[in-house]
């Protein structure tokens, strides 16, 4: 988020096309020059993400469904998941729809209601308890890893429910709340709330490498010991820092070819993130730099993609990225949000009509490598001439559901379940390299770096020679 930080792109917005989709259909603007289009006008409602979308010609009225209670939800939240608004609405048949953000975005079908639902506005939802019932009941009806992550959630439900009382001050409330999500130490799913003049943030999940950084030598200096160690010390010289600072690129003894990709995104910033125009921005960054790239990769005897500290980002990006290492079409992965349906979502990958790299490719990941940083490895360890080395990867796939809570607090999960072309989903369990590289040891995280690039680099030409 796939999402903005320095380093870290939320995983945000997923270009891709809806299998429900007919060849016909194609996506239509919601507003137009005279406002709403007919097609989008009156009320929709997705059951899977627990929408209702009121849309008129003044605008999309968002309310939140829950078994809780229904109300309205403005998009105005903390991160860029909670603040976009769709834009585009493609028609699967009278009353069906699909709503994206971007053309060909998503999955996210909608069916059309008669009127809004009764219960949309109906309970005063302010009390402390509400809050609490709310957001237990967005979990169980959304999240999708109980299970997989070893979570009892009915059980910790009434065990926190217990310690509820309507005279609890917001932090005591926070983290009641925070405790409930702990347990399932995913760094995909996070609380955030305002209250005593500040942020607050509760996230867990976020692996050993990062916690291990934020404790000792700092995040800053480590990225920045990163890059130099690379620039300088592993890669020939001529090697570039380029992407607004998001890939560095170069050669490695004048035979294997190395990027580094920290983010899925993040790539320009002359368009304003989650627009249209951003998203044509960030594919022509990516294509430019590819291109230039792989053209010089052309006579390398191998490469190495390093994805060890890639924070996640844009689908679009994982998917282009992919396109680049094959010569004939593949499926990437799918997405679906109930573990026994079939996927909402089907991603072939198409290779790409320009430069291209099909020879010996070595994807480097550890466990900083997350969401779209993983979607990536996902379906490039699925080609016969990728390999994945170094350690296994975060284990957090799928692209967080933001949702506003009644009192205007913020929560994101999980609830979608991502699989490679087998169906194996590797949520809450990661991908596991073939070989096995210690990429940041926690005694010398930035020379570890180095010595891993360059220990991949010996094996992917001894393996050659």
């Amino acid at each position: 988020m796939s999402r903005a930080s320095s380093l870290a792109i939320c995983a945000a917005l997923s270009l891709a096309a809806c299998s429900e989709t007919s060849a016909l259909a194609q996506p239509q603007e919601i507003f137009d020059g005279n406002g709403t289009i007919e097609p989008a006008r009156g009320i929709w409602h997705s059951a899977e993400y627990g929408w209702v979308l009121e849309i008129d010609a003044e605008g999309i009225t968002r309310w939140q469904d829950t078994p809780a209670g229904c109300y309205a939800a403005e998009q105005h939240g903390p991160t860029l998941m909670s603040q976009v608004e769709y834009r585009y609405i493609t028609p699967l048949g009278s009353d069906r729809a699909k709503f994206e953000y971007l053309p060909s975005d998503g999955n996210t079908v909608f069916e059309r209601l008669d009127a809004l639902p009764d219960s949309c506005g109906a309970q005063d939802l302010s009390s402390r308890r509400a809050t609490f019932d709310v957001f237990t009941s967005i979990f169980e009806r959304h999240y999708a890893f109980f299970e997989r992550r070893g979570v009892d959630w009915p059980a910790q439900v009434t065990e926190a429910r217990a310690r509820l009382s309507d005279d609890m001050s917001d932090a005591d409330v926070f983290a009641l709340l925070a405790s409930l999500i702990e347990p399932l130490g995913d760094s995909h799913t996070k609380l955030i709330a305002e209250f005593d003049g500040e942020r607050h943030r509760a996230q867990y999940g976020l692996g050993t490498t990062l916690p291990t950084i934020t404790g000792g030598i700092g995040e800053t200096p480590w990225l920045i010991g990163l890059i130099e160690q690379t620039l300088g010390e592993v890669l020939d010289p001529g090697a570039r820092h380029i992407g607004n600072d998001r890939v560095i690129t170069g050669m490695i003894d004048g035979r294997v070819g190395y990027i580094q990709i920290f983010t899925m995104g993040g790539f320009t910033d002359t368009q304003t993130p989650g627009t249209p125009e951003w998203a044509a921005a960030e594919l022509a960054a990516l294509d430019t730099m590819l291109d230039e790239a792989l053209t010089g990769f052309a006579d390398a005897d191998a490469v190495i993609l390093d994805l060890s500290n890639n924070r996640g980002g844009y689908d679009a990006v994982t998917r282009a990225i992919a396109s680049r290492f094959t010569d004939t079409p593949f499926t990437g992965y799918t997405v679906r949000t109930g573990w026994s349906d079939e996927p909402d979502a089907v991603y072939r990958i198409e290779p790409h009509d320009g430069p291209r790299y099909t020879g010996p490719v070595y994807v480097l990941t550890s466990d900083v490598t997350v969401s779209a940083g993983e979607i990536t490895t996902m379906m490039l360890r699925q080609l016969p001439n990728v390999t994945q080395a170094g350690t296994t990867t975060r284990g957090a796939f799928s692209t967080p559901l933001a949702k506003p809570l009644p009192n205007g607090w913020y929560v994101e999960l999980a609830n979608e379940i991502f699989a490679d072309a087998e169906g194996v989903v590797h949520e809450g369990r990661g991908l596991e390299p073939e070989v096995p590289l210690d990429v940041f040891a926690a005694d010398d995280p930035v020379g570890s770096h180095g010595r891993a690039v360059q220990a991949l680099a010996e094996h992917a030409l001894t393996r050659l020679d």
